[in-house]
């Protein structure tokens, strides 16, 4: 896939019809609704939520953990629910259902119930974020791809921005009706993207047709040395595979730190003031909207391999200068680096993994339900254990921020390790046939 996508510049590339367009749209409002709104318009509602006696400190937090355990069941649910349903009908179900959880919250019954429907909440938001670009890309011209996945993950980066811009105003009509006012936004996107998810799931690969016996008996010798570099093919593939999940996962690690501590690191940390740690957010918001078509386009001329490379040097360096600097211009650098690759490296992951995969479409669902629910689970292992040490080590910013820079630096070790390791073992196959 990557060869393709760079052997065709950009002016040449093939246009997108209607269906297609009205696809992409559904796969951007997908990703807004069920994680872009459903996970980060919870954090600027906590406050809110304690003040108005809905819930306690700990209670609120606790709830807000629900969406990222229902975020890991959901990656674990998604495949299994569509195989049984369909993509089309997998996908309205679980947009409802994200729906619903906004209106139901803006009652609060019990923890119980708020509890429930927020890991309801996750587990559809983790199920469509399996789904819904490998229900769209598989119908995308291969140089599209790119492009096609940036906008669609273009609703994390809407939601991120909504979180510190639109929540806000929200706000001043109280909490119920922020909570109704959501739910209103989400049954409006759900209902225009009913019938713009593909129909037909992406087609079953098939077997090769069995070779003519004489003229396969005429090129034994040929066919063993190709099997045989095929199978080593396959096996540095899966190693490949292997380290991206990892690098995915320390991915997490890397930017669990920035999304929770930002802010407040500028405003208490730093002694910079509330205000000033908003004005961050809303810096880090905006870069995140751009930040999945601006992976993407790269990735189309670049290959995935290397923008993701790329993306985890900028990341080690971004969340290190966190840590070591309290320069204003740099901290403001790095949030702009963390807000473009918080959404980007979903982008990267899913196009390294076509790359990877580029025939097998169902392969590539099962490798990126992997993926997700590897990223998830070193999310919540994360915010968890950052937790902890943040509030054993005194409130320790740096620390934290090392801790990150360090996961991100070793998941770019690691690559640069596979890729020096595959590349004489691929050519010795390759002289070998």
């Amino acid at each position: 896939m990557s060869s393709d996508s760079t052997a065709l510049p950009t002016h040449r590339a093939p246009s997108l019809d209607a269906r297609l367009l009205y696809a992409t749209l559904a796969g951007m409002c997908g990703s807004l609704v069920a994680i872009g709104l459903a996970r980060f318009a919870y954090t600027p509602l906590i406050p809110s939520l304690i003040q108005a006696h809905w819930f306690t400190s700990s209670q609120a937090v606790t709830l807000g953990a629900a969406n990222f355990a229902g975020y890991l069941i959901g990656a674990l649910l998604g495949r299994p629910l569509a195989a049984r349903l369909t993509n089309r009908t997998a996908l309205r179900l679980l947009m409802v259902v994200v729906t619903a959880a906004f209106f139901a919250c803006s009652v609060p019954v019990s923890v119980a119930w708020f509890f429930g429907w927020r890991l309801l909440s996750g587990i559809s938001g983790g199920a469509i974020m399996v789904l819904v670009a490998t229900s769209i890309l598989p119908h995308i011209p291969v140089a599209r791809r790119g492009f096609v996945s940036g906008m669609i993950f273009l609703g994390l980066g809407l939601g991120i921005a909504a979180s510190g811009t639109l929540i806000p105003e929200l706000l001043q009509f109280g909490l119920h009706d922020t909570w109704i006012g959501l739910g209103v936004v989400a049954l409006v996107l759900t209902a225009l993207t009913w019938f713009g998810w593909p129909a037909n799931n992406p087609p079953v690969p098939t077997t090769a047709p069995a070779a003519d016996p004489q003229s396969a008996a005429q090129s034994t010798t040929h066919t063993a040395a190709h099997h045989a570099h095929v199978a080593h093919l396959a096996k540095q593939q899966r190693l490949t595979m292997r380290v991206l999940y990892a690098q995915y996962a320390a991915n997490a690690l890397g930017l669990v730190p920035a999304m929770v501590l930002l802010v407040d690191y500028v405003a208490r940390g730093l002694d910079r003031g509330a205000v000033t740690g908003a004005h961050y957010w809303v810096l880090y918001g905006a870069a995140a909207i751009i930040g999945p078509v601006l992976c993407g386009n790269i990735a189309d001329r670049t290959g995935y391999a290397t923008a993701y490379r790329i993306g985890l040097a900028l990341q080690a360096l971004a969340v290190a200068t966190l840590a070591l600097s309290g320069n204003a211009v740099l901290i403001g650098v790095a949030t702009v680096v963390l807000g473009i690759f918080t959404p980007g490296i979903v982008t990267l992951v899913l196009g390294r993994i076509q790359e990877l995969v580029p025939h097998d479409h169902h392969e590539q669902r099962a490798s990126w339900s992997r993926a997700t629910t590897a990223f998830a689970l070193f999310q919540a292992l994360g915010g968890y254990g950052y937790s902890y040490l943040f509030s054993h080590s005194h409130n320790d910013y740096a620390l934290i921020f090392l801790c990150g820079a360090t996961a991100l630096t070793i998941a770019f070790v690691a690559d640069l390790i596979v890729r020096r390791v595959g590349k004489p073992q691929t050519a010795r196959a390759e002289l070998a046939t």
